[in-house]
Formats: C-alpha cells, sequence, structure tokens
C-alpha cells in the first residue's frame, strides 16, 4: 500500500489498516504533507492491495517521542479509541 498526498506518493509511510481508514506513522516531509493537505485541501489516498482509491481526512495526530501517527479516516468514518 502506498500513500499519495496531493500528486506525491510516499511510500516511505508505514500504514496500518484499521476500522475505517489507516494509521499512518510518517516523519520529516511525509508528515509535513500531510499536515499541509489536512489544511489546504489537498487529496489524501492509499492505493495497492487491490483497494479502489478513496480520500481520506486526516482525523487525529498524536505524538510520543519520536513517532508521530496520524489517523486517516474515510469520509464519514469515525475513529474509536
Amino acid at each position: 500500500m502506498h500513500l499519495i498526498v496531493g500528486t506525491k506518493t510516499l511510500p516511505e509511510v508505514a500504514l496500518r489498516p484499521i476500522p475505517g481508514g489507516y494509521e499512518a506513522e510518517a516523519k520529516g516531509e511525509a508528515l509535513r504533507r500531510l499536515i499541509d493537505a489536512s489544511f489546504g485541501g489537498a487529496t489524501i489516498e492509499v492505493t495497492g492491495a487491490g483497494l479502489p482509491l478513496a480520500g481520506l481526512d486526516v482525523t487525529d495526530i498524536r505524538m510520543a517521542g519520536a513517532t508521530t501517527t496520524v489517523t486517516l479516516m474515510h469520509a464519514g468514518a469515525r475513529a474509536l479509541h
């Protein structure tokens, strides 16, 4: 699976499927692109694993030490913590 933000593919971002979306561990340029997309309106999508492209929204950003986890949910989905 690959994360696509706007027109840029970010293969270095680790993705983990969760109900309704994905959790992404991002850092550096990839994290900046995700944050910018969440405020600037660029599209966020995941491709691969035989899944059709679907728009995602940033619903949560958690920072712990050197790790930043970004929750990406399909439109209308809700995260349960």
